[in-house]
């Protein structure tokens, strides 16, 4: 985002392999008008829930944030005292699902954070809600904290292991920890991995950056050549089938685990969030990710709002 907006990074959209590019990465790469970056994947994150357990409670895969909560309540009254497994790092994940459901999702993208980059708009307004539901999560205890606060990903309570074991019915994570023995690649029970609950129902959360090419490189044509290469159909269409990721290429479709077919779904009917956008002057992903660790420490959801607001006025004013 600070390359891109400072001209120091090419534009990549002349070259061959962006005319086969899905909507999402432009959308997630472009600043002032110029492709700066494309990945070899697009990350999705997604709620992994363990289904048999979900079965056992006569309880329905949730759509909203109010289905989720009413699962936690049961989830609970059935003997898991901590339904959510979470770490310190992919919580924020609900509150994109929450703040910009509508942005990505039939509203007007450009004009959206074009107001938000001037101050029109407010961070804190779209993302109150997503942080008012995190706050209802942790006093219902059905998110352990102070627990979570300490906790890296794969790590700490109802994650993991207990996950893994049947102790906790659902964690997040990203699409490829289902694809992999290393994390939830083989669980022993029936797994889906579905979107975060919105107001348009289940929603991935997506965020990718990419490779890119300096603008002043000395050899920064043979590097655009190289991207072409490593960025064509034929040689992504390697990497995804290698992989078992979602493509960047809207040309190409992921033959995916069955677990990872109602995310899939919604990606390629792109139904999604990003919770990485260049063209937002406030980098999304890692700001939220700290300031939901200060609602982990017991920082009010005002004094998290506030924390938005200083990022944007910040941002604001190195603009002006």
């Amino acid at each position: 985002m600070a390359l891109g907006s400072e001209g120091k990074l090419a534009d990549l959209s002349s070259l061959d392999c962006a005319a086969n590019l899905r909507e999402v990465v432009r959308t997630a790469n472009t600043i002032d008008g110029k492709l700066v970056a494309i990945p070899q994947e697009v990350v999705a994150y997604g709620l992994f829930v363990n289904k048999d357990i979900f079965d056992d409670c006569e309880l329905a895969l949730p759509n909203t944030p109010e289905e989720f909560l009413e699962c936690c309540r049961v989830l609970k009254e059935h003997g898991y005292d901590t339904p959510v497994g979470a770490n310190r790092w992919w919580l924020e994940t609900f509150v994109f699902a929450q703040a910009y459901a509508d942005l990505y999702n039939g509203g007007d993208v450009e004009a959206e954070v074009a107001a938000l980059n001037c101050g029109e708009a407010r961070y804190s307004d779209y993302m109150r809600e997503g942080f008012e539901f995190l706050k209802a999560l942790m006093d219902a205890g059905y998110i352990d904290a102070e627990n979570a606060l300490v906790s890296e990903a794969f790590e700490g309570k109802g994650e993991g292991d207990d996950f893994l074991a049947g102790e906790c019915p659902i964690v997040m994570a990203y699409w490829g920890a289902a694809n992999t023995d290393t994390a939830y690649g083989n669980p022993g029970f029936d797994l889906e991995v579905i979107g975060f609950p919105s107001t348009h129902g289940q929603m991935p959360v997506l965020s990718m950056t990419g490779f890119a090419v300096g603008e002043e490189s000395k050899n920064k044509e043979e590097a655009l050549e190289v991207m072409d290469v490593i960025l064509s159909d034929e040689a992504l269409q390697l990497y995804t089938e290698t992989n078992r990721v979602i493509s960047p290429s809207k040309n190409i479709k992921v033959d995916c685990i069955d677990a990872l077919k109602p995310l899939n779904d919604k990606v390629e009917a792109e139904v999604y969030v990003l919770a990485s956008n260049a063209s937002m002057d406030v980098e999304q992903w890692g700001n939220v990710c700290l300031i939901v660790r200060d609602l982990l420490a017991g920082a009010s959801v005002d004094e998290c709002m506030a924390a938005l607001d200083a990022l944007q006025d910040e941002a604001i004013a190195a603009h002006a």
